[in-house]
């Protein structure tokens, strides 16, 4: 670290504060416990609040999409996961036909991609969504969208079987890269023939064992596309009960994700809108129609809770008058989590996820984020980014992924058109700081919040602390804080760089168990040994 920077952010005594700076005195006693605790049987890291959406081109690159390309797998480790955009057209181009390596549309490689993945510890949730063309053609002409609802123009959308044939291509999935290695091969199926003459052609695979979390569609509550892709929680659930086990068994053995891989997880489509009512209706839904299981709990046919939130200024979020992003500690973005984890943990404490979360850089966006002070849009966004990680964490959020890996179109004031973490082939500084707090951190787990503003998060991993230092607001005020660390004799404080894989470091001596540091909107972190 530059002294230069050291000494602009650590002060050693009270007399190096200014006369107009807030002080803080912060205690260990002082210890105000949220929902999520230390945890052995069910732990979740940081690196978990870590995650990325993208899709199979941010991994396979032209001619030869069979291959990974190392540089583009490079920049997609600075994440903790990655929620995968696999329209269901690329493993079944026509109907019955399923292809996974290669696909008939594309020529995609995804077992290649899951395997990289496997390889590097990094958790892949895929969101098979959109309708496949053969399927869109019996809808009329009009109103042809690749986003409907996943069931055949006129099907009674209130009736699981109308699903049937996305479950089925679930289950082809689940057969595939789960891990159940006692599948009756005659259920599965693959598409063996040859686009071309010395193509590579698709083989049969059973339990490989690479992806655990499989996604049915994305925001089904879709309003702003009308009837013919808007499905209210009774349709949803009913669409949910045949993906997930073929409506308890109902639709045959080649129908459901458990119905594959009993192992599994089911994550229900993130809401666009994040509204705990429509869950707990398709709760409702599944109490009337799936009943109880013998433990007495609901049969539910998910078994993640799964959600949508942008932080902006417009309370009514989908209104054209939304200007822009604002800080996510200053929008209902915890009050939301609360609500969702509440309802959670009345049903067994499902995990509850938000996959979708994120700010532009096109400074005209109604989703931008804000120049405050000296900061660039840049500079915010990495802020913001990174606090939103520290707010679910908070909260008792179980994963995060933000949108997305790349822009749309960087220079499009299209809301969620620049909201990339990449720039070409280098990291935006937000891609930045969530690697370098992944390379710090990200096997450590929240245990407490000690103070709220600035607010002071306590992650431990085995003897070790760290303590996460921010001002969550967007005014660009610092605040002084004299934090107890009780019988420690020196502490690490990190800083995060703008462009670099790991933090700025500096070892400190303690005075009588406490440290003086200044808190601003960019986090600083406090490492200790204490006993």
């Amino acid at each position: 670290m530059k002294k230069s920077l050291w000494l602009g952010l650590l002060f050693l005594c009270t007399q190096s504060c200014t006369p107009k700076e807030q002080q803080v005195t912060i205690k260990q006693t002082d210890t105000q416990k949220f929902t999520t605790a230390l945890s052995t049987e069910n732990p979740v890291f940081l690196k978990d609040f870590l995650g990325v959406n993208g899709f199979e081109w941010d991994f396979l690159s032209a001619p030869d999409v069979s291959r990974i390309d190392d540089q583009k797998m490079e920049l997609i480790k600075s994440f903790g996961g990655f929620r995968h955009y696999l329209d269901w057209d690329k493993i079944e181009a026509t109907p019955g036909n399923y292809t996974f390596n290669p696909t008939n549309n594309g020529g995609w490689n995804y077992d290649a991609i899951y395997e990289r993945c496997k390889k590097e510890n990094i958790p892949v949730l895929v969101c098979l969504k959109t309708c496949p063309n053969w399927l869109l053609k019996t809808y009329p002409e009009n109103e042809r969208d690749a986003e409907n609802v996943p069931a055949p123009f006129g099907a009674d959308l209130q009736n699981p079987a109308s699903y049937i044939l996305q479950a089925k291509a679930a289950f082809q999935f689940a057969a595939r890269y789960g891990s159940n290695k006692n599948i009756d091969t005659a259920l599965v199926k693959v598409n063996s023939k040859p686009r071309w003459t010395a193509d590579s052609i698709n083989r049969k695979k059973i339990g490989l064992d690479l992806v655990r979390y499989l996604e049915c569609d994305n925001e089904r509550d879709k309003t702003w596309k009308g009837k013919k892709a808007y499905q209210n929680p009774q349709q949803y659930a009913a669409n949910l009960s045949a993906f997930y086990d073929g409506n308890k068994g109902k639709l045959g053995k080649n129908t459901g994700v458990k119905t594959a891989d009993p192992n599994m997880q089911v994550v229900m489509g993130g809401l666009a809108a994040p509204d705990v009512n429509y869950v707990q209706q398709m709760i409702n839904w599944c109490k009337k129609n799936r009943g109880f299981k013998a433990d007495g709990s609901v049969d539910l046919c998910f078994d993640v809770i799964n959600y949508h939130f942008y932080a902006h200024n417009d309370p009514k979020r989908f209104s054209l008058t939304t200007k822009r992003g604002i800080a996510p500690e200053l929008s209902d973005a915890g009050k939301t989590a609360d609500g969702f984890v509440k309802l959670a943990h009345q049903y067994k404490n499902l995990p509850v996820w938000v996959t979708e979360t994120g700010y532009d850089v096109n400074k005209n966006s109604p989703q931008a984020a804000v120049k405050i002070g000296g900061k660039t849009t840049e500079d915010t966004h990495a802020d913001w980014l990174l606090r939103t990680s520290f707010l679910y964490a908070r909260h008792g959020i179980g994963k995060v992924f933000f949108y997305m890996l790349d822009d749309v179109d960087k220079n499009s004031e299209v809301q969620y058109s620049s909201s990339g973490l990449l720039d070409g082939l280098s990291r935006r500084k937000a891609a930045a700081y969530l690697l370098q707090t992944k390379n710090l951190m990200g096997n450590f787990q929240f245990i407490q919040t000690l103070n709220t503003d600035p607010f002071v998060d306590v992650y431990a991993s085995g003897k070790k602390k760290i303590y996460v230092l921010a001002v969550p607001d967007e005014t660009g005020k610092t605040v002084i804080c004299h934090l107890n660390l009780g019988g420690a004799k020196r502490a690490i404080v990190y800083m995060l760089a703008a462009n670099a894989s790991f933090m700025d470091k500096e070892i400190v001596p303690i005075t009588n168990g406490k440290l003086t540091i200044r808190a601003a909107e960019t986090a600083v972190f406090v490492e200790t040994n204490e006993d």
